[in-house]
């Protein structure tokens, strides 16, 4: 590890064998620099999946000057290294957004599930203000080892989904919403109680902590293959 990157990172380069899962490089709080020279150290471990989350244009550069065969989702303000993802194994992870406004959040879910292995597909605009929407992909749902939920608002959407299926629902409430949302507080607070069990609840905005979560349950599959 070069002495530029020491001064201010300790990149975690064994989690992988550890853990059976690489280390994320969360970018939002850190400098274009920082980013650069962690970017440019995994340039030589393109044996190890490095996912840059919370990517802001100026991070996006700077990464793609260092890696530029490096996948960037823009939408999911994500990018994966190298580009690739793994040859997928598992379950199925189905991840679903409540509305447009909470698509980044489901992207950036999606994709780190898919550069951990898993086999996925993405349901987007189906809340619960036309139930009917949900309803019409039912098959796909059920053909889901883990469903994430990604919703705002009133965050109801979970609760709907878990009650229709067999498979654990991962819920992220997301900070969209008029001001009595609290930034996503409100919709986190009802996935929290919701009423249909097994939903387990992620924080506000974390996509890469349901994705990394549902791959993890996604790893076993069970004897009848779904």
């Amino acid at each position: 590890m070069s002495d530029e990157l020491s001064s201010f990172a300790n990149l975690d380069l064994d989690r992988t064998a550890r853990r059976g899962y690489p280390e994320a490089v969360y970018c939002e709080g850190k400098t274009s620099e920082q980013v650069a020279a962690i970017a440019a150290e995994m340039r030589t471990r393109a044996d190890v999946v490095t996912l840059f989350t919370r990517v802001g244009p100026d991070h996006a550069k700077a990464i793609l000057h260092e890696l530029p065969a490096a996948h960037h989702d823009a939408e999911a303000a994500l990018i994966a290294w190298p580009p690739v993802p793994p040859e997928p194994a598992g379950g199925l992870v189905v991840v679903v957004a409540a509305g447009t406004s909470d698509l980044r959040v489901a992207r950036e879910a999606m994709q780190t599930a898919r550069y951990l292995g898993r086999r996925t597909e993405l349901v987007v605009d189906v809340g619960v203000a036309g139930l009917h929407r949900v309803l019409e992909r039912l098959d796909l749902l059920r053909r889901a080892r883990v469903i994430v939920v990604v919703a705002g608002m009133d965050g109801a959407l979970p609760s709907v989904v878990a009650g229709l299926v067999t498979a654990p629902v991962v819920a992220v409430p997301t900070s969209v919403g008029y001001g009595a949302a609290f930034g996503g507080l409100a919709a986190l607070l009802a996935m929290l109680n919701a009423c249909a069990p097994g939903v387990a609840v992620v924080n506000i905005d974390n996509g890469y902590g349901a994705g990394h979560l549902a791959a993890q349950i996604a790893a076993q599959v069970p004897a009848d293959g779904a």
